[in-house]
């Protein structure tokens, strides 16, 4: 009886796995979901950017992209400042009693220690960090890993995006997700599905049009005139703050008073609004048939106008503020990047409530030719490059500027948006802006980052420390801070691994000989593979297109062949039919 009844058991027991596994999938998908549309609320701004995609399409959609990009990468920043500099500042310095003005708050003042924004480098308090002073060094790797990274993520996710080669046909017959059933989702779907398609079409009929010989050469002439004249603004503006920047320091010991250090960052961000919007014009007369085309010839005008002027600023720092024998020159820089930063927030501010608000009241009111703007997507991406190549030059002097770098993100988000929704229309040629996001980090990797990392090495190589103010001081260079923690740690029988590293690796030219030739090859393997998927992809597509024309063959030669066989048959028919009709007349009687 009993190993009769064992099938039985055995049965039940399966049946009680099965519905065991099941309940378990269920709660665990549901808890799944739950999940997933927990983080999903905790991503910030998600549903203003789809409503800014659905509206204005990928292009406008990018700009709000990349800042959204940088304001998580300002945060990250100010983490790693904050956990290792500023924590161990904060419990060794002394009590600032300090007093500060209205203007001041714009001037980079003394403020107390809670309130410190810029003032690390105290000449008033000095300071003494805890910590390793190299930890100021060692951020600029964090920040250049976290950089690549994403210039290298970007690339990846835009290299394998099918949507390049299959012209949208992927996102029409497979995009859909039946699970939304709320209206205004469904709406704002269909909304995103349109416009995509639409900047789609707008490129393959861009591809196959060609312009005579004759308006290719007028585009010519008009787009190097264009370029003669950009340059020459841009060279003239680069001479007036050069000019401005080394009559400062005399201007500043004539007039103590703290309005006078806000003429160099005011004249600095007029050339930066007003050149700009200059540049813009040029649409007008160049006429690009291609908007991407457009907005690269405008990116490439401005970042060479303010890639100089950053370097014109940084000569004038390294060169003159430096070695002008200031009590704390450190602290003179880190005031003038603050000043900047804040005067070309005020102004970005200013050109989005009433730049865009007057040029959409005129175009609509007084010359209506003009219509509604557009949003200009290359002169507001280089605001944002610019504005984080000065952070990354003042984090070194100043490392608390991401926290207001942040609060300006935070702040200039709702504003462009605002003035988005309110002031420009849609851009009359739609198209795809599937790799933009990679040109403004590969803008912000290279020349911004780079550039960054050549001035700090200057200043850390180079410089002698002000002898009275700064973790810095009393060394001879600031790398020697370096050398005095290895020589301290080798002191140490716990930390001599610390030291070989430093020595054997870091310090070792060797090492990084074969690591930049082991680089070098492994980069030089992946562009090949990557050149080969490219060659694959291109064959698939010809042999894709070549089965397409045989199929077209076979169907036309099917279709020849059975009206041929038709033929046969329906003379066939007549001649019976003329036979019929002649033995009727012939016969009357017969039928």
């Amino acid at each position: 009886q009993i190993t009769y009844d064992l099938p039985k058991v055995i049965q039940k027991w399966q049946v009680k796995e099965l519905e065991f596994a099941q309940n378990f999938s269920d709660h665990f998908r549901h808890f799944k979901n739950i999940m997933s549309e927990f983080f999903q609320s905790l991503h910030v701004w998600q549903r203003t950017l789809k409503i800014i995609g659905s509206k204005f399409g990928t292009s406008v959609l990018s700009y709000f992209n990349f800042l959204t990009w940088l304001l998580k990468f300002n945060i990250f920043s100010f983490l790693v400042n904050f956990s290792f500099i500023i924590i161990p500042q904060l419990t060794e310095s002394k009590p600032n009693t300090l007093s500060f003005t209205d203007l001041e708050v714009m001037t980079s003042p003394h403020l107390p220690p809670p309130l410190i924004f810029v003032y690390i480098f105290s000449s008033v308090v000095p300071i003494h960090l805890t910590a390793p002073s190299s930890s100021i060094l060692m951020e600029m790797n964090w920040v250049y890993c976290f950089c690549f990274h994403s210039m290298a993520c970007s690339f990846r996710n835009n290299f394998i995006n099918p949507h390049i080669y299959s012209r949208g046909t992927a996102k029409l017959v497979f995009s859909w997700d039946f699970t939304i059933t709320h209206e205004k989702a469904v709406k704002l779907k269909q909304r995103n599905l349109t416009t995509e398609l639409k900047e789609n079409l707008s490129e393959i009929r861009h591809e196959n049009v060609i312009a005579p010989l004759k308006q290719r050469l007028s585009h010519l002439a008009i787009h190097l005139a264009a370029w003669i004249v950009s340059t020459g603004v841009a060279i003239a503006s680069c001479a007036a703050v050069y000019w401005l920047a080394f009559h400062n320091m005399k201007f500043l010991k004539q007039h103590k008073n703290e309005a006078a250090t806000l003429l160099l960052p005011f004249v600095v961000c007029c050339i930066n609004l007003f050149v700009p919007l200059f540049y813009s014009s040029f649409g007008l007369v160049e006429k690009f048939e291609i908007p991407r085309h457009q907005i690269l010839v405008i990116i490439t005008r401005n970042i060479f106008l303010k890639i100089s002027i950053i370097g014109i600023l940084c000569y004038y720092w390294l060169n003159s503020v430096a070695v002008s024998h200031e009590e704390c020159w450190e602290t003179l820089i880190g005031q003038d990047i603050y000043r900047l930063l804040i005067m070309n927030f005020l102004f970005s501010l200013f050109d989005s409530i009433f730049g865009e608000f007057l040029r959409r009241i005129i175009g609509t009111t007084l010359i209506k030719s003009l219509g509604v703007p557009e949003f200009d997507i290359a002169r507001n991406v280089l605001e944002l490059i610019y504005t984080q190549t000065l952070l990354w030059i003042g984090i070194f002097f100043s490392p608390l500027l991401p926290l207001i770098h942040m609060i300006t993100l935070f702040i200039m988000f709702y504003m462009k948006r605002v003035s988005l929704l309110m002031n420009c229309q849609p851009p009359s040629k739609a198209w795809r802006a599937s790799q933009m996001m990679t040109l403004f980090i590969f803008l912000l990797f290279f020349p911004s980052f780079t550039g960054v990392l050549c001035v700090l090495a200057i200043t850390v190589w180079r410089l002698k420390p002000s002898p009275h103010c700064g973790p810095f001081q009393g060394l001879p260079s600031i790398i020697h801070a370096i050398y005095g923690w290895i020589e301290i740690l080798s002191n140490r029988p716990s930390y001599l691994w610390v030291v070989w590293i430093y020595r054997n690796l870091i310090g070792s030219v060797h090492f990084f000989f074969i690591l930049t030739l082991i680089v070098l090859i492994i980069t030089y393997l992946y562009w090949q593979i990557i050149e080969g998927r490219k060659i694959m992809i291109k064959l698939l597509h010809e042999q894709i297109i070549n089965e397409g024309k045989d199929k077209m063959f076979l169907v036309e030669k099917l279709l020849k062949l059975q009206e041929s066989q038709k033929k046969p048959s329906s003379y066939v028919l007549t001649q019976e039919r003329r036979e019929q009709e002649v033995s009727l007349k012939l016969n009357p009687g017969f039928s």
